[in-house]
This record gives structure tokens, C-alpha cells and sequence, in this order.
């Protein structure tokens, strides 16, 4: 479907604040009506984290909960893919909790690596764990990689079976201590990863447009939002919103002659969650 762009939807993260810029969703309300304007604009994923009231990361089922269930009522068709990122709470029950909530995907980060000013630390114990966990709730891992010993990783746990079909990557560029947001770095990365897998370009920070705009070129997906960047541009002219980031992505969809994945489109491919379209046919069956 190299015609076909996919949009994997970022609203929130882990590091955007209230006082940084006032566009990013905290509040479970903030992040489903975020989503549900992004999704009747056209977005294929949405990469949900979740708050607490005063905006820090948590782990806590029963606040994705309430964000998974909202978005599926007014995004019935969209992928939620949930974090399960460790940067905050390192422990396996905390950040495997929300796999237990049978989103369609969660994020799966493929070794440690160092932010700017954190770190963040995957062992291959915890990575394996993650993986078997989300394979027995039916959640397809969303492979994150930084750099080449992620991509090179992600390809054994792949061989060996820990990561099963359908196999999908986000590559992010940009960061301090990973790949940089160059044709070199994206060429690279790319030509690890077997073709027949799905594959979503990102860049953090100031490179996000010029990574979003080299992926629709080349023909795969891409990542928006403010969980990478909160500025409209790379000279940080003003801020921007999600809404707006969304926006000039379908722009440069159709300026490069390419159109929209929907949604239905990809989850129909075996990135549904299995329990959810064990509950469709029984609903089908039953009428």
C-alpha cells in the first residue's frame, strides 16, 4: 500500500506540560476529544499515554481505561495503541497493565537508550516479557527503535518468534543519542527491515516535518503530534496543536499524489486486537 499513507497519531507523551504549551491533552477528556478531531480529519493510529490530574505520566489501568473506552466510542474503527514505556516506572506489573485492557497495539521499545536528559531502560528480560504478554492478550507490538541495534534486535526477537506477524516499526529520528534525522540514517534503517513489514517514519523535535515529508515521499507512514514536537516549525516560530499538525500532514499527502490509510483498512490486516474481532463475529453470529 505504498499509495497509501499511514497516520499514527501521537497526542500527549510523556514530556509535553500545560505550562510548555497549552495545546497538549492531559485529562482523559483533553485526549479523547483530541483524538476524535484528529480522527475526522484522518488518522490511521492513535498512540495514546496516559495523565494523572497534575499532568505526570502513569501507568494506571483504570485511567487508560477510561481514555480507551472514550475513543472507541467516537473512533469505533480507530487502532488504540497504548505505552508502555518505562522512563517513569520501571517495573514489568506497572507497565504491562495497560496491555491488560486489550488495546489493538502497545508500544514495544527494543533496548535502552538515552535522552537528553533521561534515560530510558529496556532490558532484553523485560522487552521478551512485554512481548509474550502481548501475544497471549492478543496486542500487536508497536517496535520502536532509535538506532541500529534496536532494528537489528527487533529482527532476532522476530526470527526467533517472541515478536509474531503482522510486524510494524516506528523508526524515530532525531534524538540526541540515536539515529539523525538524515537521508543517510533513513536509507539505513530502512533497508534492515524486510519490506513486507509496515514501516512508520518519525522526527523528534524541529526534524518532524522534514521526517514526515520524506516518508510520504518514500512511501510509508508517519508520525504526528505533539508527543514529538510542539512547534509549528523548525525555527519554533509559534506553537501548534494537534489538530493543526494533522492538517498539513493530509496537505502533503495530497500533494504527493498519495492518499489516506483508513483505519478499517489496516485493522483489517491482523492489527485488530483478536479479542476485538472475536466480539464482532460473535455479535454477527448472533443476529
Amino acid at each position: 500500500m505504498n499509495n497509501k499513507v499511514l497516520v499514527n497519531f501521537c497526542p500527549t507523551g510523556m514530556i509535553p506540560q500545560k505550562g510548555q504549551t497549552p495545546f497538549v491533552p492531559i485529562s482523559p477528556q483533553e485526549i479523547i476529544e483530541q483524538t476524535h478531531e484528529a480522527y475526522e480529519l484522518g488518522i490511521t493510529i492513535a498512540h495514546l499515554h496516559a495523565r494523572e490530574k497534575n499532568g505526570v505520566p502513569t501507568y494506571k489501568k483504570s485511567i487508560y481505561q477510561e481514555i480507551f473506552e472514550g475513543v472507541r466510542k467516537y473512533c469505533p474503527d480507530l487502532i488504540i495503541c497504548g505505552s508502555t514505556s518505562g522512563r517513569n516506572f520501571p517495573e514489568f506489573e506497572k507497565r504491562s497493565e495497560v496491555i491488560e485492557l486489550k488495546p489493538d497495539m502497545c508500544s514495544l521499545t527494543l533496548s535502552s537508550l538515552n535522552f537528553l536528559r533521561q534515560a530510558s531502560v529496556n532490558a532484553p528480560e523485560m522487552i521478551i516479557s512485554l512481548a509474550e504478554k502481548m501475544n497471549s492478550y492478543g496486542v500487536v507490538p508497536e517496535l520502536e527503535a532509535f538506532d541500529l541495534g534496536m532494528i537489528n534486535y527487533g529482527n532476532y526477537l522476530i526470527k526467533k518468534k517472541v515478536i509474531q506477524g503482522p510486524i510494524y516499526w516506528n523508526l524515530l529520528f532525531g534524538n540526541i543519542a540515536g539515529y539523525q534525522a538524515s537521508l543517510a540514517h533513513i536509507g539505513q534503517a530502512i533497508q534492515e527491515i524486510s519490506q513486507d513489514n509496515w514501516i512508520t517514519l518519525a522526527g523528534l523535535g524541529e526534524y518532524q516535518l522534514q521526517v514526515n515529508s520524506i516518508a510520504i515521499a518514500m512511501g510509508y507512514g508517519v508520525r504526528i503530534g505533539l508527543e514529538d514536537n510542539i512547534y509549528w516549525d523548525s525555527k519554533k516560530s509559534r506553537l501548534c496543536s494537534n489538530v493543526e499538525l494533522v492538517k498539513r500532514i493530509h496537505d502533503l499527502i495530497e500533494m504527493n499524489g498519495k492518499e489516506f490509510l483508513k483505519p478499517k483498512e489496516m485493522g483489517e490486516l491482523g492489527f485488530y486486537n483478536s479479542n476485538r474481532l472475536a466480539a464482532k463475529s460473535q455479535v454477527l453470529q448472533s443476529n
